[in-house]
């Protein structure tokens, strides 16, 4: 999948889309860029690219604002990369349907690990029956879970949580996301379930729930799981 996929670039900056063009182009990608946002809109429609690369500040419109009108009919992954550090900037953007964040400056070795990880899923499918993170294997048809072989036991909500980070492994998934998937739009703000429950998690599976390997918290906004 990774060979010849289509990535849209979506940035003002001349400079970070030719380091982009030049690195992204020598691992095969195919390459479209936009210096703003109305201009990137167009061209994702256009182009149909596999996964697309989003500024926050661009000099039309905000990028969480391009999230929200290419997620009404893209499914395709979309990465920010950008200046702003800010939590609830990441929050917003992550809530507004992106897959991921990098933080300006940024690596191209990581860059191009977050990129294989949307490219793979989204190649995987999230309805395949039997999703695996390293030693974790979650099946979809049994609704069992297992660690190295192991099984183990959780509750229907635990499973329910595992699930949905499974399905979108590698992902930033915020507070806000895994409460209306697990409990409805009532709970929002009762983010204190989320971390009772993934603490009973790593409980179950992880062999150093202090020093976590498979559901990763990223400060302020939400988990992550990374089978390693």
């Amino acid at each position: 999948m990774d060979q010849g996929a289509r990535i849209l670039i979506i940035d003002d900056e001349s400079q970070i889309r030719k380091l982009l063009n030049v690195s992204l182009k020598a691992h095969g990608f195919i390459l479209d860029e936009a210096a703003s946002g109305r201009d990137g809109i167009n061209r994702a429609a256009f182009f149909k690219p596999d996964l697309i690369i989003v500024d926050l500040g661009l000099p039309d419109i905000d990028g969480k604002q391009i999230v929200r009108e290419i997620r009404q009919w893209s499914n395709a992954p979309i990465i920010i990369l950008t200046a702003r550090d800010q939590e609830q900037e990441k929050i917003d953007a992550l809530d507004a349907g992106a897959d991921d964040y990098i933080t300006k400056p940024f690596s191209m070795g990581e860059l191009m690990a977050r990129i294989r990880v949307c490219l793979r899923r989204m190649a995987t499918g999230e309805s395949e029956p039997l999703l695996s993170c390293g030693g974790l294997t979650v099946d979809l048809i049994q609704r069992r879970v297992t660690v190295d072989g192991q099984e183990v036991k959780l509750t229907p909500t635990e499973y329910e949580i595992i699930k949905l980070l499974a399905q979108h492994a590698g992902r930033v998934l915020t507070h806000k996301q895994l409460l209306k998937a697990v409990w409805g739009n009532s709970y929002n703000d009762d983010t204190h379930y989320i971390r009772v429950y993934v603490g009973q998690l790593r409980r179950k599976i992880e062999k150093d729930p202090a020093q976590p390997k498979y559901i990763i918290t990223e400060s302020g906004i939400g988990y992550r799981l990374m089978g390693r």
